[in-house]
């Protein structure tokens, strides 16, 4: 009695008088001096005394064992609380802790008292923060709270803490220590990394039409915030466009396209990217494809140890590196539609957890939407590829060594995720040393285009073997497309093309052109200058009703045409006239050859990924000299035909081409002749001599001549026949003032 209450407490001797306005001792498991000197552990409550104008007069202090059981209602619900709950003095030390408390922290209630966070938890940012938070508390005298992750005391788990602490006031208000209660959000933390993680394969799952990347997308999204390493097999006919499905076979073989490591600590691939990898029946890869669902494997099960056994490499088998072994693997299959199309395999070896449950439903959602990507890209390229040999096998063979025109070309495929579309182009020999030359194009992409313009150039062809003008062929052209459009298979508003086609003379250097919503070429001329040919383009085919005009330039020799499908210049964000601009400087650029000029115009011009198929025909002219044509008018009457035999004999033998003087006398007579008989005035024979010989004879009428059979005593009929028996063609077209008959025979070899 009189000393002072603090030379009790044990380790502080002469502690002496309490400072002003503290309590004369700490709450809690307090360490007091026995009288008999031995150190003794009670657990003491203070209580202040009110006294006159509401200060403190002094404190009631009750002592109890610090094992004994709280006696009220108060004390055995803060000891009973699921919660771990603890308090702290000023200095920040524990004073009190509750079971739930104990055991987060991983130790007794004696053996934590009176030690700090710090010190009894250990040094983590974790921890860290939780002390900083809770000095905050002490300081400021608000509450507040603390979210962390990391892992417990002797638990290979990591667990996420919600912390809230609060100050603690006596009666005066003053802060006297710190409480804090946890909360082990656990579940909730990884129920929302696992959503966060769905969230993200949404935006970063199949961002192209590509197999592979897709795979290393899906690795990217796994490392390292679900596994250490991830890789994804896929089957090798998933990879080839043209490959069916195989049948069902006992040895999994797959071929691996990506894999991605946490770190340098993190296991390392075994299969180099593009290797192929056997998987036996008992490992898990091969057990998830054969169940089709996701398998875990855990360390110190036969086929994992077994299976790693075998993966591992030697480097990770001693037992200083067993720490830094693989202790889990889970492995699922990316099935999409029904169809198994590999496998994605994640391990882990740098977290301590393994995978559960939870993990595999998380992987199995991950990799399903990995494989309806990955399917997605394996339809594309099929299409993709299906489409692309259809268009290769519709596009016109294009022959070198035309008459009236050298000619170089380019097609460029798209590699978009539209796919194919249906830009086409032909180059049609017509009668008389003439040209046409075509491009055209489909809307839309995919195999219905190719499939459209397969049609169409078709029809075209057809359409320029009755050798129509221009104007009047894309009126046929544009009737047909009409009558597509009517057809209840074919999607109206999809279906719709463009279509310029052009006529060139080489004797009159004429180059006709009409166009249906189609760009106009651009015309480079011999002296250096570029620019786009003036031209009425007309609706694009299918509109119906509305009429086409053509435009006739006549060239000089050795002009340079460049006809193009809107892929070239036309695109999102590309101002037209201003690519336009580029094409007519690239196309000024001297080059040795048309080919070297294709590839000159399609660096300048066309973008880094173009968006739509691209069609570039170039067309170099030519002129026949004097000394290749040769005509003369014929009078109505049939003694005539004797001079006008004679006149083609002796134009014969000055060409130096007597030895099918034969055949081109017959030939000249039989026109002629049919010419006088059936036709009307003027009459006009031409002979050109160019890679083969033409017999042109035109007259005024418009009756067409064909063939048929003569009877045995028909004094007629047979002379057509004969004319195409003897040569290598025949024909007629029509034009405003009548009809030409025209044959081409071969020329003799020399």
């Amino acid at each position: 009695m009189g000393r002072p209450v603090r030379d009790l407490l044990a380790g502080e001797p002469g502690s002496g008088e309490t400072p002003p306005g503290r309590p004369p001792l700490p709450e809690g498991a307090v360490t007091v001096r026995h009288r008999d000197g031995h150190a003794l552990t009670l657990r003491i409550a203070v209580c202040p005394l009110d006294g006159p104008g509401n200060e403190t007069s002094g404190y009631v202090i009750t002592a109890a064992p610090a094992g004994a059981r709280e006696a009220s209602t108060a004390g055995r619900a803060f000891e009973q609380s699921s919660l771990p709950i603890s308090v702290f003095d000023a200095e920040h030390r524990f004073v009190r802790l509750n079971a739930a408390a104990c055991e987060a922290m991983g130790g007794s209630e004696e053996s934590l008292l009176g030690r700090s966070l710090l010190d009894a938890a250990g040094l983590s940012e974790r921890t860290r923060s939780i002390d900083r938070t809770m000095r905050t508390v002490a300081e400021t005298g608000r509450a507040l709270r603390d979210e962390s992750y990391g892992q417990a005391a002797d638990d290979p788990d990591q667990h996420a803490w919600d912390v809230e602490m609060w100050p603690l006031r006596d009666t005066a208000g003053r802060v006297i220590g710190t409480a804090l209660a946890g909360l082990d959000g656990s579940e909730q933390h990884r129920a929302r990394r696992r959503l966060a993680l769905i969230d993200e394969a949404t935006t970063a799952l199949g961002t192209t039409l590509d197999a592979v990347r897709t795979a290393e997308e899906l690795v990217a999204l796994l490392v390292p915030e679900f596994a250490d390493f991830a890789a994804v097999d896929l089957l090798d006919w998933v990879l080839d466009a043209e490959a069916p499905p195989p049948r069902e076979d006992p040895d999994i073989v797959m071929r691996r396209v990506a894999h991605a490591s946490a770190g340098p600590d993190a296991p390392a691939t075994v299969v180099p990217l593009g290797r192929t990898d056997a998987y036996p029946p008992y490992s898990p890869p091969a057990r998830a494809l054969r169940e089709g669902r996701a398998v875990l494997a855990r360390a110190g099960e036969d086929g994992f140890d077994r299976w790693m056994a075998e993966r591992e490499p030697q480097s990770l088998r001693t037992p200083a590196a067993r720490a830094s072994r693989i202790h889990a693997e889970l492995a699922v299959p990316l099935l999409a539609r029904g169809t198994t199309l590999g496998v994605a395999i994640a391990l882990r070896n740098l977290r301590p957890e393994k995978f559960a449950e939870d993990d595999a439903v998380l992987a199995e959602e991950i990799a399903g939407r990995a494989a309806v990507s990955v399917d997605n890209a394996r339809r594309f390229a099929r299409e993709r590829a299906t489409a692309l040999t259809l268009q290769n096998s519709l596009l016109p063979k294009v022959r070198p060594g035309q008459a009236a025109v050298e000619i170089a070309h380019r097609y460029l495929p798209t590699a978009s995720a539209a796919g194919i579309g249906g830009d086409w182009f032909d180059v049609i020999p017509l009668s008389g040393t003439r040209v046409a030359l075509v491009v055209g194009d489909v809307v839309g992409h995919g195999i219905p285009s190719t499939a459209t313009m397969g049609r169409l150039c078709t029809a075209v062809r057809t359409l320029a073997d009755v050798d129509l003008p221009p104007e009047e062929l894309l009126t046929h052209l544009d009737d047909l497309v009409t009558h597509l459009t009517a057809d209840d298979r074919i999607d109206i508003p999809e279906l719709g093309a463009t279509c310029l086609y052009a006529v060139y003379d080489p004797v009159s250097r004429l180059l006709t052109v009409a166009a249906a919503g189609h760009p106009a070429p651009a015309l480079l001329l011999p002296d250096g200058t570029c620019r786009l040919v003036p031209l009425n383009a007309g609706p694009p085919l299918g509109v119906g009703g509305m009429p086409f005009e053509a435009t006739e330039l006549k060239l000089p020799e050795g002009c340079v045409v460049a006809f193009y499908t809107d892929g070239l210049v036309a695109g999102r964000g590309r101002d037209i006239d201003h690519a336009t601009e580029e094409l007519c400087r690239a196309l000024t650029v001297p080059r040795e050859s048309l080919d070297a000029l294709c590839d000159v115009v399609l660096k300048h011009v066309l973008p880094e990924e173009p968006g739509d198929d691209v069609a570039l025909l170039l067309a170099r002219t030519r002129a026949l000299g004097a000394g290749q044509v040769a005509a003369r008018d014929v009078a109505p009457d049939p003694e005539e035909v004797a001079a006008v035999r004679k006149w083609a004999l002796d134009l014969l033998s000055a060409w130096g081409l007597d030895d099918i003087s034969f055949v081109t006398e017959l030939v000249v007579s039989e026109l002629v002749t049919n010419a006088v008989r059936y036709g009307e005035p003027p009459i006009r024979l031409r002979l050109i001599r160019d890679r083969t010989l033409i017999c042109e004879v035109t007259d005024a009428s418009s009756t067409s001549p064909h063939l048929r059979r003569a009877h045995a005593f028909d004094e007629g009929g047979r002379g057509l026949l004969l004319v195409a028996q003897l040569t290598q063609r025949w024909g007629s077209r029509q034009a405003d003032g009548g009809k030409t008959i025209w044959a081409e025979q071969a020329l003799p070899r020399r």
